[in-house]
């Protein structure tokens, strides 16, 4: 018989105790330790049939003896999927979903199952089949590789599994999975945790990416102990305000590409479509210039975006001037009032100062410190700035431009969209001579003040 016991998990950080206790010791947290019924069998294993194949056993090898060979990635037909993911989907790893209820992460696994050449298990515990065929009707009704299973108890989704034999198995969510090894309720800590194992020992041995759904807190962290973001290969972020149809696909970790990719789609009737040029949502379409506006050119891992910074400089109606920013740091914000003041004479202590980046999308690249001075500056004098001067620079303590990496991308980006002149550090090496824009060189934030004015 399969011995029985109990124990204690904070259901916040998944820490486990040997009895109950008030407070977490691990994340602090109060009241968030609860018990749960762990049942250990004798065997345990994602396998089902008795099969007499016996298991590898692992041997130590020599670095020179491992096989270096890298895998075929599976291509999505995805661009900003297989972008995000470092080039398509590794075969044998594990990848974990995570995002706002309603924001469309269902959708947009249920578009990549049907847009996939393999064979494609897609299993729901959340909606009926007849539910996921109206939705897959709307997208592509004429896939004939993806199955569509609604299963919530393991055993039985390997069985399937093992008859099926797909090529990727998508799984939405691993909340609502169980496991008959465990007693406790679909979506405790311990559940979760013995679900992803034996997904990842499936995935490890029979060489077959698996794709999982997770739910995540009012915090926005994903749902559940956070061993399980260390037991995945990626994990993936899909946010955006459902109030607006654009949706931003990131990669908070990867250990098969980068974490700076972005993935921009838009949320339409028919499903998500990719948006391949991300600068048609980020800029807005105005028919006259208007102050307190700049574009600026920043990256987002290996992609250049130009990006639409508006500000508005009002005189402070209350004793203490107010400062907000969306989507850029604020500490950054005030530190470049401060230069304005101190190195160009401009009185901002007095005046209210807010700063939005459109889009939606918050941007952590130093260059675009000038759009921000200069959308400060046009919003200050309320004179507006020509639509097609585009900047790209950081600016320091001491009110000089600083030089940012690869500024040669930013500015074919700015030339291929149209834009005449870009502003960049004096001190930036720039080996290409493009013809169809004006490279304007400034070394500090006084020539910027004496151009624009």
């Amino acid at each position: 018989m399969a011995k029985v016991k109990t124990t204690f998990f904070c259901q916040n950080c998944g820490t486990q105790f040997s009895k109950w206790q008030g407070q977490c010791t691990s994340c602090k947290e109060w009241n968030t330790i609860v018990e749960e019924v762990v049942q250990k069998p004798e065997k345990n294993d994602w396998k089902t049939s008795t099969s007499n194949t016996s298991k590898r056993v692992s041997k130590p090898l020599k670095l020179k003896e491992i096989d270096s060979s890298q895998d075929v990635r599976l291509d999505t037909n995805d661009a900003e999927f297989n972008r995000v993911l470092g080039g398509g989907i590794v075969p044998g790893s594990l990848t974990l979903l995570g995002g706002e209820p309603g924001i469309g992460k269902s959708t947009l696994l249920l578009q990549v199952s049907l847009k996939l050449p393999y064979k494609t298990l897609y299993i729901s515990g959340e909606e009926s089949q007849k539910q996921i065929k109206m939705r897959a009707e709307r997208i592509n009704p004429k896939n004939e590789t993806c199955y569509i299973l609604t299963e919530t108890k393991t055993q039985n989704i390997f069985k399937q599994i093992e008859a099926i034999e797909p090529d990727i198995v998508i799984v939405d969510s691993i909340q609502t999975l169980h496991s008959d090894y465990i007693e406790s309720s679909s979506g405790s800590i311990s559940q979760i945790k013995e679900c992803t194992t034996e997904l990842i020992k499936f995935a490890k041995e029979t060489n077959t990416p698996v794709i999982l759904i997770g739910h995540i807190t009012k915090d926005g962290h994903i749902a559940g102990p956070k061993i399980l973001e260390h037991m995945v290969d990626t994990v993936l972020q899909f946010e955006g305000d459902r109030n607006h149809v654009f949706r931003i696909l990131r990669a908070n970790k990867n250990r098969f590409g980068s974490t700076n990719e972005l993935g921009i789609y838009e949320m339409q009737g028919s499903g998500l479509r990719e948006v391949s040029n991300p600068s048609e949502i980020l800029i807005s379409q105005k028919d006259e210039a208007l102050s307190g506006n700049a574009v600026a050119a920043t990256l987002e891992g290996m992609r250049p975006l130009m990006i639409e910074v508006q500000a508005l400089v009002s005189t402070a109606v209350y004793g203490t001037p107010q400062r907000s920013a969306t989507g850029f740091n604020a500490k950054r914000l005030n530190m470049l009032l401060a230069v304005l003041e101190k190195r160009a004479g401009f009185r901002l202590g007095a005046k209210d100062v807010f700063l939005n980046i459109t889009g939606g999308i918050n941007v952590d690249d130093p260059a675009i410190d000038l759009a921000v001075v200069a959308a400060i500056l046009s919003s200050n004098e309320d004179e507006p700035l020509q639509t097609d001067f585009c900047f790209a620079a950081e600016v320091g303590l001491s009110g000089e431009i600083r030089p940012v990496q690869r500024v040669e991308q930013r500015i074919l980006e700015a030339e291929k969209l149209g834009f005449s002149t870009i502003f960049v550090s004096k001190y930036n090496k720039i080996t290409i001579k493009p013809k169809g824009i004006k490279i304007q060189l400034v070394s500090k934030i006084e020539d910027i003040v004496d151009f624009l004015s």
